[in-house]
């Protein structure tokens, strides 16, 4: 079988990002992603093992993509994992290897993160009140998390990146704080405008502060300029503050600015289930092609399928909508 120069799906994308859920726990409760105490996880058996990702990740690269996430859950919760790690930076031809985190784990694991080939992290954070923070996520643990965005910064996993979910009454005093943040921590915060993934079904439109509200609110605090790119795929508008104070802030506006028709993710559920978007209502199960040993070019065959049926767009502004089944945490971020 002769490899494609790149993955494109039927609208003409190009598949360039890899999103890998390595687990569907977590050991926080954030209301919009886990909020409830009695999850019921997937078996350990159902959960691919890393020779399995590997494999899959390899297959991937090899048709063009050169950007993996590992995501959860909260993966670290899965044993070892800088040793898959180790074992996808050494990929040939990944361009790009990152992760995403609560970071409760990250102060005593950056450095062995970044030395198994971690190039990136991003840290999941929505308040920097210590007790806004316990109530959003269930766990009084701001500290710790902090403790472990400084030490991915010690360990040099640049930028270290920060992403908050902007909810009206919940989180929309907190904007200025984070900014105030960015410039501190020479981190770069990411405001995301809250999607219908939660599994409480709390989702309301009125809920969403749009990006662009955001950034006025911060801008007229710390004035900011666009920062230019060349990466239409690129989910972030971008931002820089006008004094050259370090740190950066982006908007990811699905809700009132959806990027799909640049969109370039694939996203591999911990159990095995490929996923076109986030808001898919249908998943594509490769695990069953892995565990019955399928050749190759089955398993390239059954992606290349896959990406075929990548969906154009979300239809979150839709009168029609309906909320997918699975939330955030088993989808992967």
């Amino acid at each position: 079988m002769i490899l494609p120069i790149t993955l494109k799906d039927s609208f003409g994308r190009t598949i360039r990002d890899l999103r890998i859920s390595v687990t569907d726990r977590c050991n926080f409760r954030c209301f919009y992603c886990m909020p409830t105490e009695a999850m019921e996880w997937k078996p350990k058996a159902e959960i691919l093992n890393y020779e399995e990702i590997l494999r899959l990740s390899e297959l991937f690269v090899s048709l063009g993509v050169n950007k993996l996430r590992v995501t959860g859950g909260e993966p670290m919760l899965r044993r070892d994992l800088e040793s898959l790690i180790e074992r996808l930076a050494s990929i040939e031809g990944l361009a790009d290897l990152a992760m995403t985190t609560n970071a409760h784990f990250l102060k005593t694991r950056a450095r062995a993160l970044k030395a198994a080939g971690l190039q990136r992290i991003t840290v999941s954070l929505d308040s920097l009140e210590p007790e806004r923070f316990a109530l959003l996520t269930g766990r009084n643990e701001l500290s710790t998390v902090l403790a472990g965005i400084d030490a991915a910064i010690e360990a040099d996993l640049h930028p270290v990146k920060i992403n908050c979910v902007s909810m009206r009454g919940i989180n929309d005093d907190q904007f200025l704080k984070f900014a105030a943040f960015a410039r501190e921590r020479g981190a770069h915060v990411r405001f995301i405008e809250f999607m219908p993934l939660d599994n409480g079904k709390v989702w309301k439109r009125e809920m969403v502060v749009t990006g662009e509200e955001v950034r006025a609110q911060i801008h007229a605090v710390y004035p900011l300029e666009r920062v230019p790119s060349d990466n239409p795929s690129e989910t972030a508008r971008r931002w820089r503050f006008v004094d050259g104070a370090a740190g950066e802030i982006g908007f990811i506006n699905p809700v009132s600015q959806p990027f799909c028709g640049a969109c370039s993710r694939i996203r591999l559920t911990a159990d095995g289930q490929l996923r076109t978007c986030l808001f898919s209502h249908v998943e594509h199960d490769i695990k069953q092609l892995l565990r019955r040993d399928a050749p190759i070019e089955e398993l390239l065959d059954f992606i290349l399928m896959t990406v075929e049926k990548k969906e154009e767009r979300h239809h979150i502004n839709d009168l029609e909508f309906v909320q997918p089944l699975r939330t955030m945490s088993c989808i992967g971020g």
